[in-house]
């Protein structure tokens, strides 16, 4: 058993939308596909992987970088014991050999991406949906048959007016969705209140809409809105400065009564730690936002949910940033909190399988082998496009 090729595509997901800090007119991302020797109904099993939104396609890293160390190892190397499947945490040290510790940046980003393709072929050579070969490993064959979900959007984009912003959130609930989120920080304060108040027209209370301010206030930009944004009891107040400055969210967090949410910018295990040592996270009320694709994958992301159990919070308190299939498979097998969605936004990686309905803000999972992709045709016809080259 071998990974005989690894194919990386880089492919727009460009769009007007823009948050706070960027817009996505340039945006790209990465899709890989891993091809192993195992042979079912006649054609190889192959595991597909692509990176979360907000950070670009890491075409480069995994090309020069990645990939020749994987081609390089001892194929046995990589299996796991019994020799009957791909070992994830072998192909793991394999990718980040010679590579010196910290700097979680864009090489974060890479393997996460190629961690995810190999998940995808380990659950899909074991015959199993991911979520129950990570409920069988790890929670002692334990799932959530179904997953909470929110739907991500109220985006910034030209003429946007306040009737297209009410009308956007009415659709994702007509669609099933009880919890939206919507962008804040890319307009004055006192225009955000008013979007802010649209949405509560539509949603009808406080706790069905969180807000996100990705990473862009100063201190006193934050509390100014953690002041204003208080009398509605919103669901939470999201990455209001930037995620690497712990002391900023401690002081927020010191006087914000509300729910505080982050984590979606921290890419390893040892910022996590720092996150919750420094940061004035409360572990009772707080949401954490790592995204497996965005943090070394699934590999990495076991050593953060351990961290997370030493510093005695629960895996309940962690729901992924974007919205993609690999994260819901975790979340439905590792027992998280619930799963971003992007119902409209980067088609076509956001969303879930077609025809898995939302029902009163929950969803359940594929069944057959991997993460699910094969059942999102738009989004398979992308990564099948890879093999067939």
């Amino acid at each position: 058993m071998r990974i005989v090729d690894i194919r990386e595509k880089t492919v727009s997901i460009a769009s007007s939308i823009a948050n706070a800090y960027i817009d996505f007119s340039k945006m790209t991302c990465s899709v890989v596909a891993v091809v192993t020797d195992v042979v079912r109904d006649g054609k190889p099993v192959v595991g597909f992987g692509f990176n979360s939104n907000g950070r670009y396609g890491q075409g480069a890293l995994i090309r020069e970088r990645l990939m020749p160390r994987l081609q390089e190892a001892d194929p046995a190397a990589l299996v796991d014991a019994a020799a009957d499947n791909l070992d994830p945490f072998a192909i793991w040290a394999a990718m980040m050999a010679n590579e010196k510790p910290g700097g979680h940046g864009e090489r974060s980003v890479a393997v996460g991406t190629v961690d995810m393709a190999v998940w995808d072929a380990v659950a899909k050579i074991a015959r199993q949906p991911l979520w129950r070969l990570l409920a069988d490993r790890y929670r002692g064959g334990q799932a959530d048959e179904t997953v909470w979900v929110y739907a991500a959007g109220g985006y910034y984009y030209p003429g946007k007016d306040l009737t297209q912003l009410r009308d956007e959130m009415r659709g994702y609930r007509d669609r099933g969705y009880r919890v939206v989120k919507m962008k804040i920080g890319g307009a004055p304060l006192a225009e955000d209140l008013r979007r802010i108040e649209a949405v509560l027209e539509v949603v009808g209370e406080g706790g069905c809409l969180a807000v996100d301010a990705n990473g862009r206030f100063d201190l006193a930009t934050a509390l100014a809105y953690a002041r204003a944004l208080e009398p509605y009891g919103l669901r939470w107040y999201e990455e209001a400065g930037d995620p690497l400055d712990y002391a900023l969210q401690k002081e927020l967090s010191s006087v914000y009564p509300g729910r505080m949410a982050t984590g979606e910018n921290l890419f390893s295990h040892q910022d996590a730690r720092n996150l919750l040592r420094h940061g004035g996270m409360n572990p009772e009320r707080d949401v954490l936002q790592f995204d497996c694709a965005l943090s070394y994958g699934l590999v990495e992301y076991l050593r953060t949910l351990d961290v997370l159990a030493a510093a005695g919070w629960s895996t309940r308190r962690v729901v992924p940033h974007g919205g993609h299939q690999m994260s819901l498979n975790i979340a439905a097998g590792l027992h998280l909190g619930g799963n971003e969605s992007y119902p409209d936004m980067f088609q076509p990686f956001g969303g879930f399988a077609d025809g898995i309905a939302v029902e009163d803000g929950f969803v359940r999972l594929p069944d057959q082998p991997g993460i699910g992709f094969e059942a999102k045709p738009a989004l398979y016809a992308v990564m099948k496009g890879l093999v067939d080259a």
